[in-house]
């Protein structure tokens, strides 16, 4: 295997810390065109970072067509590669494949959506004020793409919670780091728009209001806009 330099990496940044190192080591030569990259083991190890964090990077530098995946062999540098043209990349990519998106989806209108509807009817003076307090964190960090993910994170746990569940409780507890991901890849790529804004506060005033339909309507509508902007960003990659 070829030895590399590597770079401390950011614990704020590693997923696009560790794609950036391996985009530096194609570009300058030190992994060559039709070159077999290191294993998924080798790289997790190289970096000192977890193997969701390279499967990510890996994952942006494929969707990028920067290497290509040969099944049971591995993944390889492609050839004929025009760097200026990769060095000019500004399309944002989605980490999460369709897979991960479309399984956190189903996850999301099979737990979530009852979620919503046993937080409408059970909600307590105590459980409103948790959501509003992380509707003001998001309002207040539009502008800072993972602080506004993490109190969109705390939004959807302050509903679950809402739910007094304690099955849908724990489980959102137990995968709120791939939770949190998934919020903040949609968030990272699609931006944090008007509309998501304002389906987030239709939600919380619907909760408020004891409002079943309504809350339950407005998280619907978001999660298809949702699917129909990936969707289109997956066509123009």
């Amino acid at each position: 295997m070829i030895k590399v330099m590597i770079q401390s990496i950011p614990k704020n940044n590693i997923v696009d810390s560790v794609y950036e190192q391996m985009l530096s080591k194609i570009l300058d030569g030190s992994w060559p065109e039709e070159s077999k990259l290191p294993s998924e083991f080798e790289l997790t190890d190289l970096f000192s970072v977890s193997r969701t964090s390279i499967r990510s990077a890996v994952q942006k530098l494929r969707d990028l067509g920067i290497i290509y995946t040969k099944h049971g062999m591995g993944s390889f540098v492609s050839k004929n590669l025009n760097k200026n043209k990769i060095l000019n990349i500004n399309q944002p990519i989605m980490h999460l494949s369709q897979e991960e998106f479309t399984d956190m989806m189903v996850f999301r209108q099979t737990v979530e959506f009852k979620c919503i509807e046993l937080a409408a009817i059970n909600a307590n003076e105590q459980d409103i004020l948790a959501i509003e307090e992380a509707l003001n964190r998001m309002l207040i960090n539009k502008n800072d793409y993972k602080k506004y993910s993490q109190a969109d994170l705390d939004f959807h746990i302050a509903i679950i919670e809402a739910s007094h569940n304690k099955i849908f409780i724990n489980i959102i507890h137990t995968i709120k780091d791939v939770y949190y991901y998934y919020l903040e890849e949609l968030n990272r790529v699609l931006g944090i728009t008007l509309e998501s804004i304002e389906a987030h506060i239709k939600v919380f005033m619907a909760i408020k209001e004891h409002d079943v339909i309504t809350a339950k309507l407005s998280l619907d509508n978001a999660m298809k806009t949702n699917v129909v902007a990936i969707n289109k960003l997956k066509e123009e990659v």
